[in-house]
């Protein structure tokens, strides 16, 4: 008996750099699949994509088990109404390091002020003695898989971390808020505020001009989170008052980000190009292949997403 087709749906330089890495990976996971990118619609048992792909219409795949998304963020395909099947998300183990590594890189250069020791000028010998950790509340809006592992890795350095969901959440040295009071509160407390956040129509424009004034004076927004999170104008807005004393902005309403737009231009917000958390090849592999094989075991699927709720 013949192994599944796998249908590989996403841009070519995503196949080039992920066929090697993803038919190892079924190999080892013991999967005999047939991985190609043209597989007729009817013979596909699973679909591996990415929403920026050329594949927009599911209908014609009536065999297919699930699509197994590329991507950790699900909202340019999670209300297509063509996509019957199963949808998981991807949660790969790089994927959350990479972010870590960007949220701890930029809490600590805000924490300790880098950017001042960077732009001193010669001769300027003005010591200025940062707090400790424990003296800078660091609040993380948003603890699933990624926004989690943030406030983990944070109070391991011995902030003072708070997070905020939606729903209720515990974790272990961690203060958590929940509910709309609760993301008053979470946001009075920041001193540093990462927002982690999917996008759904309850987190769309969640940080406006009035969430954004419950901030302290002062108060530092980095989000590599969705860029629909932000009101622009707003936090643009804030920047100038003070209220925002500088923001770290990863990801974007539209990108690559124009470069008539005043982040660019604004002497207190770092761009940086969607780059802090990327699936490598060889880990988000792993993950798919897994699934795979999870769906010719008749095991449930891991990271499957919930349409209602958007992510």
């Amino acid at each position: 008996m013949s192994g599944p087709n796998v249908l590989f749906a996403a841009r070519p330089d995503r196949w080039d750099e992920t066929r090697g890495p993803l038919e190892a990976a079924l190999a080892k996971a013991g999967v005999a699949a047939d991985l190609a990118t043209d597989h007729a619609p009817g013979t596909v048992d699973y679909i591996v994509y990415a929403p920026n792909g050329p594949l927009q219409d599911f209908s014609p795949f009536t065999r297919c088990k699930a699509v197994l998304n590329l991507w950790a963020g699900v909202e340019d395909v999670v209300d297509n109404p063509t996509l019957t099947m199963p949808l998981a998300r991807m949660v790969d183990p790089g994927l959350t390091e990479g972010m870590v590594e960007y949220v701890t890189a930029h809490v600590l250069r805000h924490h300790l002020n880098i950017d001042a020791d960077i732009t001193r000028k010669p001769g300027d010998w003005t010591p200025v003695t940062p707090p400790l950790a424990r003296d800078r509340r660091v609040t993380v809006l948003g603890l699933g898989a990624l926004g989690s592992a943030c406030a983990n890795a944070l109070a391991g350095l011995n902030f003072d971390v708070a997070g905020w969901s939606r729903s209720p959440k515990a974790l272990p040295g961690i203060t958590c808020f929940h509910g709309d009071e609760g993301l008053a509160d979470a946001l009075a407390r920041s001193h540093i505020c990462v927002a982690l956040l999917p996008l759904t129509p309850a987190t769309e424009n969640l940080l406006d001009a009035d969430r954004l004034s419950r901030l302290p004076e002062g108060a530092i927004l980095i989000n590599p989170g969705r860029g629909a999170l932000v009101v622009e104008d707003a936090l643009l807005a804030a920047l100038d008052e003070g209220r925002v004393s500088h923001a770290t902005m990863d990801v974007f309403r539209t990108e690559p980000l124009s470069k008539e737009h005043p982040f660019w231009h604004h002497p207190r917000v770092t761009v940086t190009p969607h780059i802090a958390s990327v699936s490598r090849p060889e880990s988000c592999a792993k993950v798919i292949a897994e699934n795979i094989r999870r769906g010719e075991a008749g095991e449930p699927f891991l990271h499957l997403v919930d349409r209602q709720a958007g992510y």
